[in-house]
């Protein structure tokens, strides 16, 4: 699963990037956690430029009437997204990149999980593959959620955990991005581990550990 990840990179890469315009006043995060508002670029139905919004983490499918199931829709299997009633309508029309610099998985060590931070060798931002979802509550008042998308784990990802989050290459952003492409066997092609040898890891601190924890601190290697 994809559980904690972290946010750093600044307002102006974020744009160059991802050709968006992202506030000014977004500030780096070093230990997102599920139920918080997190950066991510959408298309808008009936338009066709890139918005960078804040959703919240813990999708809320259309239908349901708790929205404390969120809480069990953080992740979407790229196995069943397609299917799953949770995902599906917004698998083929609401899709999303989440933005982020890093990710954390517990890998178990004897009697202990020992959290890992996993980027990319070149320390820049990527996007991963999200699905985003706006829900009603029985008060009228609207609420914009999301999901992270997890595949099979990559050579660097298989002896740390069963899974890992989709990171999309940046050539397939468009197609993923469009609300009128609703094909699914290429949508799902997009769906697949991405390289190891682009990837980074390394041990932190268990201060991750708790998502009150919200520091640079969480960062630094052990």
């Amino acid at each position: 699963m994809c559980g904690r990840f972290t946010q750093t990179a600044t307002s102006a890469i974020i744009a160059e990037q991802f050709g968006v315009t992202a506030p000014s006043h977004l500030q780096p995060r070093y230990n997102i956690a599920p139920s918080q508002p997190i950066a991510a670029i959408r298309i808008e139905p009936d338009c066709t430029t890139r918005t960078l919004v804040m959703l919240r983490w813990g999708l809320i499918p259309l239908w349901a009437k708790d929205p404390k199931i969120g809480n069990q829709c953080i992740n979407a299997k790229a196995e069943t997204v397609a299917e799953k009633p949770s995902f599906r309508s917004a698998f083929k029309k609401r899709r999303c990149l989440v933005v982020a610099t890093g990710f954390y998985e517990w890998q178990v060590q004897e009697r202990i999980k020992q959290p890992l931070w996993i980027g990319l060798q070149s320390q820049r931002p990527f996007a991963l593959a999200g699905l985003w979802e706006q829900w009603t509550s029985g008060e009228g008042e609207p609420l914009e959620t999301c999901t992270i998308i997890t595949t099979e784990p990559n050579d660097l990802m298989a002896p740390i955990h069963n899974r890992m989050p989709v990171i999309l290459a940046p050539a397939s952003y468009d197609q993923w991005l469009d609300p009128t492409f609703q094909h699914i066997e290429p949508l799902k092609a997009l769906l697949r581990p991405y390289l190891s040898e682009e990837l980074m890891a390394y041990p932190v601190s268990t201060l991750v550990n708790n998502p009150r924890h919200d520091v640079p601190q969480c960062l630094e290697p052990v």
